[in-house]
């Protein structure tokens, strides 16, 4: 039995198709029903669909009024704000191609993005760093929702196939890519309702992260507009300790956020009665056992994780019809066709680790990085687009990860992945986070390091007892370090090469 799973394919999107479309199409039946609210701590800005339509394709007609044609890149600086999702389907509704960024990014690291991207336009909030650009019109948020006066665009329908939004990846690779996504990326997400949300109209989804972070568009905006149920997001200036009280005054019936929310939560409030919740959802990394079992005995409910990534979304996940078998992170949705392969391609046999690997033919599959078809051809072995993270499958097809091929350490010429060490370390009482990398202490020689965070120093003896009685030795962490905050990129990842890079600097 090989490491493949292949039980069909989901259907193709339209021939004719517009994202924005079908993001918006109860729209028009549903017009008085809350499509969003944007929660402050006391009150909360609602937005109805019919309120949330009209100024998405009133948007979209003052973007074609500024000169804009269908095809032309549109780079967004926008900051958490209710202007950003309006502005990027107002974008895809007319055929513009949008590139949402992270407002953490600096003005050098914008810089690098419009050099290669060559936008027609700039969509800017004044707060938001962003370079001078007087060849590249930039038009202020105050522009935006001046546009919401004008009259309301016709949907730009067309190829399923053409390129509806650029997102950049998170650089876990070493350099971020322009990565291109056709408008029928937003159908595949279909099979993650099915595979991982178990999204019904009826939700009342609240994503703890903001506007303009991929994973809050996709989970938290796209996919319950797309179903008709509602979207929560707080507000900018609410911090996490308010999101218990949010969670029940909204009567919130899924959540997602990152696993590191999940932790200060349960860090803040041991204890967390919310009645409405039905699940919980994680993704952006790893999340850890200790975390699933915490969450569970304070609220009484699951977290379902879920694998993805920039080039194609998430594809494996649990569920709540399929809860991940203990130490997975759940199957391939169904419609997908994922495989474990080696460095030839092929399919591994169950149980050998391989590299997690998913059929370029799946309808949320990337176009490929943006001018760089030798970079877009190194991801692809055959008919397989490689992740770079590697795993192993069970016979029924769940599968444990291992790591990225790329953070594996080699401890005694044994091949370590930092995120079994991370699971084990996390659950050492009073640390609060962990990040694992190898180091080199010496020319030729690596240790194993384990950078943690905690309120008070911790009696590093007896992690190493821990760590001893809980790893085998080749895994045990020679260095322990106590550190402020763990390095992340801009998505709030933990950033391993960091880690390394801090460690040099400071030996």
């Amino acid at each position: 039995m090989f490491s493949l799973f292949d039980q069909g394919r989901h259907a193709p999107a339209p021939s004719s198709f517009n994202m924005a479309a079908y993001v918006l199409a109860h729209a028009d039946e549903l017009s008085d029903k809350t499509a969003l609210a944007v929660m402050s701590v006391d009150e909360a800005d609602l937005w109805s669909y019919g309120r949330l339509k009209s100024a998405i394709l009133r948007t979209g007609t003052g973007l074609l009024q500024a000169g804009l044609e269908p095809g032309d890149r549109v780079l967004m600086r926008i900051g958490n704000a209710v202007e950003f999702p309006i502005a990027y389907l107002g974008a895809i509704a007319v055929g513009l191609v949008p590139v949402p960024t992270s407002s953490q990014l600096t003005e050098p690291e914008v810089a690098k993005m419009i050099a290669e991207l060559s936008p027609s336009a700039i969509l800017r909030d004044p707060d938001i760093s962003c370079p001078v650009t007087p060849e590249i019109p930039q038009m202020t948020i105050q522009a935006l929702e001046g546009m919401r006066d004008l009259p309301p665009a016709e949907f730009h329908m067309g190829d399923p196939e053409r390129t509806g939004y650029i997102i950049y990846t998170s650089g876990t690779s070493g350099v971020p890519r322009a990565v291109c996504h056709a408008h029928r990326a937003i159908w595949a997400r279909q099979m993650m309702h099915q595979g991982w949300s178990g999204l019904q109209d009826s939700d009342r989804l609240m994503h703890a992260g903001a506007f303009n972070w991929t994973y809050t568009l996709g989970t938290g905006l796209m996919d319950p507009w797309s179903m008709g149920a509602t979207a929560l997001i707080p507000a900018k200036d609410v911090n996490i300790a308010s999101l218990p009280h949010l969670l029940k005054t909204h009567q919130v019936t899924i959540f997602a956020a990152a696993p590191g929310v999940y932790r200060k939560m349960l860090s803040d409030h041991p204890d967390i009665h919310l009645p409405d919740l039905r699940h919980g959802l994680s993704a952006g990394e790893k999340l850890s056992e200790a975390i699933q079992d915490d969450w569970f005995e304070a609220t009484g409910t699951s977290l379902f994780e879920a694998y993805g990534m920039s080039e194609c979304s998430t594809f494996i996940s649990a569920s709540p019809s399929s809860p991940a078998h203990p130490g997975t992170f759940g199957k391939p949705q169904n419609g997908r066709r994922i495989a474990l392969v080696d460095e030839n391609g092929a399919p591994v046999h169950l149980g050998e680790e391989g590299t997690i690997a998913i059929d370029k033919s799946d309808p949320g599959m990337m176009l490929g990085y943006w001018n760089a078809a030798e970079d877009t051809a190194s991801r692809f072995i055959g008919d397989w687009f490689l992740t770079g993270d590697r795993g192993t499958m069970n016979a029924d097809f769940y599968i444990h990860y291992s790591g990225r091929a790329d953070d594996m350490m080699n401890a005694g010429g044994y091949r370590v992945s930092p995120i079994e060490v991370e699971a084990a370390l996390s659950r050492f009482p009073d640390i609060q986070s962990v990040g694992v990398t190898d180091v080199e202490i010496k020319q030729d020689v690596r240790v194993i390091a384990a950078f943690y965070t905690s309120d008070e120093p911790l009696d590093e003896t007896a992690l190493s007892d821990y760590a001893e009685q809980t790893l085998a030795r080749y895994k045990q962490p020679r260095l322990l370090q106590r550190l402020d905050a763990l390095p992340t990129n801009p998505n709030g990842k933990l950033s391993r090469r960091a880690l390394r890079q801090h460690f040099e600097a400071h030996r």
